[in-house]
């Protein structure tokens, strides 16, 4: 006989878990008990918040299933801005929570929270359990469910009288069989073929990658891809890693906060090959105007996302790995048109990201260039939410998949540092900083008690201008800078990290940053690195909402 709390651990451990993230709770103790003898690591956060985010940022950087843990009521509702954040990316994490016991549900019992209910909308699928012998069959479905197709969160909720029942040990299933889920991995050869043609009339084609092509992990069918015919590739925020910064063929990033040569190619190209992205706001702009001249090819394993909302004329139901690797078997034309890359490169060159103005004052730009340079892509990078996003996104040289992790979808402040954390226990052989504003670090600055307790050699660097950066720049842009409520007070970030135990420096000038960087570097354990930033930087360039990504403010003059 086992009771469920330990019928859970090894259904846990038969799925590979090594880690989880989590805080403790009455409903929960059964689980905790069976824990305290068990050869998982639990990583005991400060917040629930962070436990869901650090088993995000777990699972992006390893391409695993991330774990977390909470507690019945208020600390399962604590994860809710995880899972959501999981969701919006496709990410794959399993939520566990614990639950007031069957007897007492719907009760309004103390610490209840109808958490299936609330996480329906932001969980690929979620679980009330109230059978013991049903746990074992659970968590092997939902770790399927969590990383197969269309990756995603899921949750189980357990009550607390199904954790300590007693059962004889129940059948494990081999193998999962769930009617109605059959996701689609191989591509229709009638639709390869229709794409290869398309391919091979088109004179200005371009690649879009998302981050589907990294959760699928199919970059090295992608560069094959993209080389083979020479086809410039652009990449969205999700995207970025998933093709070398320096590669010849790429365009950095597109969309609102895009390079200009990225958004000028989408504008003028006459053959869009959508991979593993979903035309987001973001990156359409005035979706009537994305790509106008363009015959669109979309290939993505969510049927769902196909048409959603842009027009296309050849669908690829199917994943993104398989489907490259068909194409890449079947091409016959090799060599996209020169007079079109030569039209790139033009653009390249006299439209590139500026770089920070050389004023003797300290610019993000530059602090993000350094951190590149010392670095050389041998890094985890993990960004809050905002102009320190932004700033990464274009001025770090991201050279691997799976080293860029950020909040793409939902946007959450307070999500890089419990990444971080996080990323740091999948790639413990790799630097992991988390690029931060003031702001947003404030949001799980209680991690710092994560990280000293565990010696977590998390790097974090604050981009700090004592404002509410990215808000601020619309409210000066757009509402005649009229700053509402976006200042923030100064903050003594080291001395803050002094308090839980962590070192750290003030930076304020541009001779100090290379120095800081290699000192925290140098330094085995977490380190503070607070850049005291010029205060109104400003993301160029900059697509203004409901413009055309060709409409750009901050960039260079159209020759």
């Amino acid at each position: 006989m086992k009771t469920g709390a330990k019928l859970l651990i090894e259904s846990l451990q038969r799925e590979g878990v090594d880690t989880i993230f989590g805080y403790p709770g009455g409903s929960v103790l059964p689980i905790y008990d069976e824990l305290y003898d068990s050869p998982l690591r639990h990583i005991l956060v400060r917040h629930e918040q962070a436990a869901a985010h650090a088993a995000d940022g777990y699972a992006r950087a390893s391409g695993r299933v991330g774990v977390c843990l909470a507690t019945s009521g208020p600390g399962a509702c604590n994860l809710v801005t995880g899972i959501a954040t999981a969701y919006m990316d496709s990410v794959p994490i399993v939520a566990l929570t614990g639950q007031v016991p069957t007897t007492m549900l719907g009760n309004d019992a103390f610490q209840e929270s109808d958490i299936q209910g609330i996480t329906m909308p932001v969980t690929k699928h979620n679980y009330l359990v109230k059978d013991t012998t049903d746990i074992p069959r659970v968590v092997k479905e939902a770790f399927y469910i969590a990383g197969t197709g269309r990756q995603g969160p899921v949750l189980i909720d357990l009550p607390k009288d199904v954790n300590t029942r007693s059962v004889k040990e129940p059948v494990v299933p081999e193998k999962v069989v769930l009617r109605g889920y059959n996701p689609t991995y191989k591509g229709n050869k009638r639709q390869v073929d229709k794409a290869l043609a398309l391919i091979a009339e088109a004179e200005r084609p371009l690649i879009y990658a998302g981050g589907g092509v990294i959760s699928a992990n199919a970059s090295p069918e992608l560069i094959g891809f993209a080389t083979k015919l020479g086809i410039p590739v652009t990449t969205t925020l999700m995207g970025i890693g998933c093709i070398p910064c320096d590669h010849p063929l790429n365009l950095g990033m597109l969309g609102m906060h895009g390079t200009e040569y990225a958004n000028f190619a989408v504008t003028e190209c006459d053959l869009l090959i959508a991979i593993g992205a979903r035309f987001d706001d973001r990156v359409t702009g005035n979706i009537s105007t994305f790509a106008p001249h363009a015959k669109v090819i979309h290939i993505d394993i969510d049927p769902a996302e196909i048409g959603k909302n842009k027009r296309v004329d050849v669908p690829i139901v199917g994943d993104v790995k398989s489907v490259l690797a068909d194409m890449l078997s079947s091409l016959k034309k090799a060599g996209a048109c020169e007079a079109w890359n030569k039209k790139i490169r033009y653009w390249k060159q006299h439209h590139p990201l500026r770089a920070a103005k050389e004023d003797g004052c300290l610019h993000p730009q530059y602090v993000l260039a350094k951190m590149s340079e010392i670095l050389k892509g041998d890094a985890v990078i993990v960004s809050e939410v905002g102009q320190n996003q932004m700033w990464t996104a274009q001025h770090f040289c991201f050279r691997h998949p799976r080293t860029w992790i950020t909040s793409g979808g939902l946007g959450t402040m307070g999500y890089g540092f419990p990444a971080a954390i996080g990323a740091h226990f999948a790639r413990p052989d790799l630097p992991v900083f988390d690029v931060a504003g003031d702001g947003s670090i404030q949001m799980n600055i209680q991690e710092m008690g994560t990280v000293a307790q565990y010696n977590i050699p998390v790097k974090i660097a604050i981009l700090n201008n004592q404002y509410l950066g990215m808000v601020r720049q619309w409210q000066e842009l757009f509402y005649d800078r009229r700053y509402s409520y976006t200042e923030l007070p100064p903050v003594e970030f080291v001395k803050i990290a002094q308090a839980y135990g962590i070192e750290g420096i003030k930076v304020e000038s541009c001779e100090e940053v290379g120095p800081a960087i290699k000192a925290s570097l140098e330094h085995d354990g977490p380190f503070v690195l607070d850049f005291r930033i010029e205060r109104e930087e400003n993301v160029f360039p900059m697509v203004p909402a409901g413009a055309a990504i060709s409409e750009m403010i901050g960039g260079h003059p159209r020759s």
